[in-house]
């Protein structure tokens, strides 16, 4: 097991730059996700530390070694992959055991590591099976076996979770995290999904066009995004974004409005920022609250009465439509009015440029 170095790592397919200059520290042990929509980067990034990819330019460490022109098999990753890659004639033990068996590993030393990874898996009364016979989850656990018994430094994830159903999609991501604090391993996760990412990670790297925009702990992103793209991104329902205007700016506060929005002060920092100023107000749809008197009033648009909490989603007078995540069940019909009001704590802003201030 290891950690990773990715020193200015470019990947170029004839004159287009698909990877632009990643820096990043993976320290032994973490669990990271990369996460960014689809064509951001992220799986050729992964493919480039596995070694399926030539890497353009930059430096690529695992433990204390440059692994640029290291074959894959001689990196010490295993990879799991979106499709379960498994040979339909052989039975779970066999296809866990496959890569051993070409390494010419010794019989009764294969069988302790697939029965050992089986156990680790909970799928020991798998072994016998085929893969007709398993589910999309079962499945899934077996192709993780495979990686798990090369005992690698490094388990690489790509998006391995897409194919399964909504139900066993956090059935494996519960899975995936016992197996991670159980193994103790570093691990690297592709994903678009968000909430894999934010449930899963200690680190989240979130990738936008070959650009890491943000690194830094779920919470971390979630409560601090740097800038709008991350904003966006990060969090289910996403971040409401309101253009304004800024009125005033004075030390750590900073008062704003705008046609839908009545003038708010808003903790933020006022570096820079001057009466005129055109901003973006971030608040997310879970620190949105009824209020008779509040800064945001509108016209319901659509509810959906989820029993725990009530989704609305609200119309503003520019046309505008956010999103508010109210607790418990309420009772609103479309076309009512509603005021809205959140805590100063709990609104951002962004700059015209995209930066958080």
């Amino acid at each position: 097991m290891a950690g990773l170095e990715l020193k200015s790592l470019r990947k170029n397919y004839g004159k287009v730059e698909v990877i632009k200059g990643v820096d990043l520290h993976i320290d032994h042990g973490e669990f990271v996700v990369f996460v960014g929509p689809s064509g951001c980067g992220k799986s050729t990034l992964l493919r480039m530390i596995a070694g399926l990819e030539d890497i353009s330019a930059g430096e690529l460490v695992i433990g204390d070694r440059v692994v640029n022109d290291v074959e894959p098999r001689d990196r010490g990753i295993a990879m799991v992959f979106q499709s379960y890659a498994l040979y339909p004639h052989m039975t779970v033990y066999d296809n866990v055991g496959f890569g051993l068996k070409l390494a010419r590993t010794p019989k009764d030393v294969r069988d302790q590591k697939i029965r050992d990874a089986a156990r680790v898996l909970q799928m020991e009364h798998l072994l016998d099976r085929k893969p007709s016979q398993l589910s999309g989850g079962q499945r899934q656990r077996v192709a993780i076996g495979r990686a798990i018994v090369r005992q690698p430094e490094v388990f690489l994830f790509d998006e391995p979770l897409s194919n399964l159903d909504a139900a066993l999609r956090v059935d494996m991501r519960m899975e995936l995290a016992r197996l991670h604090q159980d193994l103790g391993s570093t691990m690297i996760y592709v994903t678009h999904d968000q909430v894999e990412a934010m449930t899963l990670a200690d680190k989240i790297v979130v990738l936008d066009a070959g650009v890491v925009q943000q690194v830094g702990s779920p919470i971390e992103l979630y409560q601090h995004p740097a800038n709008l793209f991350v904003a966006g991104f990060i969090g289910s329902p996403k971040m409401n974004l309101l253009p304004a205007t800024v009125d005033a700016a004075e030390g750590t506060t900073v008062r704003v409005s705008s046609k839908d929005l009545a003038a708010s002060t808003i903790a933020a920092r006022g570096e820079g920022l001057k009466p005129g100023d055109n901003v973006k107000l971030g608040v997310r749809p879970h620190a949105l609250r009824l209020a008779e008197s509040g800064s945001v009033v509108g016209q319901v648009a659509l509810v959906e009465r989820l029993g725990n909490e009530t989704n609305v989603s609200v119309t503003l007078p520019s046309g505008t439509t956010i999103m508010a995540v109210l607790d418990g069940d309420r009772v609103l019909r479309p076309g009512q009015s509603i005021v809205l009001g959140f805590t100063p704590t709990d609104a951002l802003l962004f700059d015209e440029a995209g930066s958080a201030r």
